[in-house]
């Protein structure tokens, strides 16, 4: 995720839509929880078995009274980090590339202590790889809105990020988060198939799924479709920041989706359609003892002790969140365009335990 935090400002015109299918008592609480989130515009799907829930709370585009559009695509952020790991376990089952292969095997040079760092170390976040996104500077910083439109290569951010002593000194040993390992695992895809991380995305995940609201940007600027405006702090105000370079996150975070896809992609993923038995299940792995993140995936328990898996991300000037159960039976996912510095966090945990507990 490269960057944390967000979100305040009061909410207004607030819209919902509820198919036949969902009751209105469960709607009007869902809509009550999204209304709570703090935002400058929220928009949500809920599924509980063939029961659909979607709706949107506040604006989307400050200065307007134009409403967050309940289909609307947004930047994911790191949950693109779920998609890389996929196509990397598909791999695997293909028998192209191994978890225990080191880095130094399929990038030679590129990673002091390479042979020591293995995929699996990067996909969980254990390699000790310093952190790209910790190289950058942040709004209110001038030298942070100058980069708004820059192309960054893979090639420099890993550079830029590995100028920088590792976090600790045994790979393995640790958790620490590091958009630096998606890097790095993106160009190992492309040294396996001789294609980029967004061709295998796009040939492996989002045409088989039909994911019609999903791309992969490259370099484009905009976001298709219709979609909320997103927002980072300036001066006191809010600068929109819809449009900028997504060559900053790259295979760290650059996926552009919907609610509804990432709905269906989790469905897809967690209820086998995607990865054999053995591959999900190392998925769902965590890096370190009692920790809370596999390979690309995230999960933690719900206030009724029912356990989630998924994953969320920030953009920044977006924040997603898409969480299923096991059985995939019940899935919720949200995206809000915060209101920077206030992190929207609690009140979005108080809107997916109303979605998975009531």
């Amino acid at each position: 995720m490269l960057v944390r935090g967000m979100v305040a400002l009061v909410t207004a015109a607030m819209t919902a839509v509820v198919p036949a299918a969902a009751s209105p008592a469960k709607g009007g609480d869902l809509q009550k929880g999204l209304d709570g989130v703090a935002s400058i515009g929220a928009l949500a799907e809920v599924r509980n078995g063939a029961q659909v829930w979607r709706g949107s709370s506040g604006v989307a585009e400050l200065g307007t009274s134009r409403k967050v559009p309940v289909d609307g695509r947004f930047r994911a952020g790191s949950i693109t980090k779920t998609f890389v790991a996929t196509v990397v376990l598909q791999l695997v089952a293909e028998g192209r590339i191994r978890l225990d292969d080191s880095v130094e095997h399929w990038l030679p040079g590129v990673v002091p202590n390479g042979e020591h760092i293995t995929v699996r170390e990067l996909l969980n976040h254990t390699s000790g790889l310093y952190d790209f996104k910790n190289t950058l500077p942040m709004p209110p910083s001038e030298d942070f809105y100058a980069l708004r439109f820059r192309t960054w290569t893979p090639t420099e951010q890993i550079e830029r990020a590995l100028a920088n002593p590792p976090v600790f000194k045994k790979p393995g040993s640790q958790y620490n988060y590091s958009n630096t390992n998606y890097l790095l695992v993106g160009e190992i895809i492309k040294k396996v198939t001789g294609r980029t991380y967004a061709d295998e995305i796009e040939r492996r995940i989002i045409r088989p799924l039909g994911l019609h609201g999903t791309t992969l940007p490259g370099t484009s600027t905009r976001i298709p479709g219709p979609h909320p405006h997103g927002y980072v702090p300036k001066d006191g105000g809010q600068l929109d920041w819809t449009e900028m370079s997504p060559t900053l996150f790259g295979a760290s975070g650059d996926i552009i989706s919907t609610t509804h896809d990432l709905n269906r992609f989790f469905a897809a993923l967690l209820g086998g359609d995607l990865l054999p038995a053995r591959l999900l299940h190392e998925m769902k792995q965590a890096g370190t003892e009692d920790g809370t993140y596999g390979l690309g995936l995230s999960w933690h328990n719900t206030v009724c002790d029912i356990p989630v898996y998924g994953n969320d991300g920030d953009a920044l000037a977006y924040q997603a969140y898409s969480f299923s159960t096991a059985d995939t039976r019940r899935q919720a996912t949200i995206a809000v365009t915060p209101h920077l510095p206030t992190n929207p966090d609690d009140t979005v945990n108080a809107f997916l335990d109303k979605a998975f507990c009531s």
